[in-house]
């Protein structure tokens, strides 16, 4: 009898339907507020550092041509499980697609059920240049007016729409490869005009930001001013867009230590450098560590990129998505 009762609670459970509210790029980009999410990053910087996220390292599988996928779990005290999937196809501007693709799925903490399915190809790109602002707003002088950019592909364009929004720039130079999308990356901004010279656009700047996507340093750390602050998201091998040299002159902030872990888990540019000498910047929010500690300190921040970051911006967007309407509920 004990069976036939099992069975049949089994059966009226296998007829409840699971609803996964399912968001395209449209959706997140018009959902995801950017005064937010930087200071959703901060304080989720904050949570990383005080322990509590807890993340399993990414794992990677390789693929020809030095193509990957990237597998980010993740959750924060109290909020979504979450999982992202990132696939890197460098050849994919032949086929007219993005070479960062990636998607992320929320799970209920009570019942393991998933409840929110996005596309995360935006969410990638902008919050990775949104915790590079959000450093540069811990880190960078407070009368900062002159911004560098290096490069001008998805990351040039998001430092764009960012980094103005931390510090009050009266000036903006972008520099890239081919000087013809530096010009058009400009255009998109009142302030930015297009400069030739990466030693030209350096010199005399209060923020570099490095956005390319060199195997080798595309700055001199002599062109680097006393006072600077410094920040890079980009890496490719062999060495990757940031010089060794400045990354042991200056002041080094990272998201988590784990950065100094082989890859994929950490950065291969902090390969063999004291992970203690250098501060997270969920420090620096907890006061645990200082930031800028003189006028004329060099700090560096080095992206790794963390699954935090892509929590923070899937939950504004899993609520204000809620809130709104906005999506398209599936069964499965």
């Amino acid at each position: 009898m004990s069976d036939v009762v099992a069975g049949l609670r089994g059966a009226r459970l296998s007829k409840r339907s699971l609803e996964v509210l399912v968001l395209n790029e449209g959706d997140v980009t018009s959902l995801l507020d950017l005064h937010e999410l930087l200071d959703g990053l901060a304080d989720g910087f904050r949570a990383l550092s005080a322990g509590e996220v807890t993340a399993p390292e990414r794992n990677a599988i390789a693929m020809p041509g030095e193509s990957i996928l990237l597998s980010m779990p993740g959750v924060r005290r109290g909020g979504h499980m979450t999982v992202k999937v990132v696939t890197v196809f460098e050849d994919n501007y032949d086929a007219g697609l993005p070479s960062h693709l990636a998607t992320i799925e929320l799970f209920d903490p009570r019942t393991g059920a998933c409840v929110a399915f996005m596309d995360a190809t935006y969410i990638t790109a902008i919050r990775t240049a949104a915790s590079a602002a959000v450093a540069t707003r811990m880190l960078a002088r407070n009368d900062a007016k002159v911004l560098t950019i290096l490069g001008a592909g998805v990351q040039g364009l998001n430092h764009l729409r960012v980094f103005p929004l931390v510090r009050d720039f009266e000036e903006i130079r972008i520099g890239s490869r081919h000087y013809e999308d530096a010009e058009a990356l400009a255009d998109q901004h009142p302030t930015a005009h297009a400069v030739e010279s990466f030693e030209d656009a350096v010199r005399g700047s209060d923020v570099v930001a490095l956005a390319t996507h060199s195997g080798e340093p595309v700055i001199d750390p002599d062109w680097v001013r006393p006072g600077t602050h410094v920040t890079s998201v980009g890496y490719k091998p062999p060495r990757g867009e940031l010089p060794r040299e400045l990354l042991e002159q200056g002041s080094l902030f990272v998201e988590t230590r784990l950065a100094f872990e082989p890859t994929p888990v950490g950065c291969a540019e902090l390969a063999g450098l004291d992970g203690n000498a250098a501060g997270e910047l969920g420090e620096i929010v907890l006061g645990t560590r200082p930031g800028r500690s003189h006028r004329d300190d060099i700090t560096i921040y080095k992206a790794m990129g963390h699954i935090i970051e892509d929590i923070v911006a899937a939950e504004i967007v899993h609520r204000r998505a809620r809130d709104q309407g906005v999506g398209r509920t599936v069964e499965l």
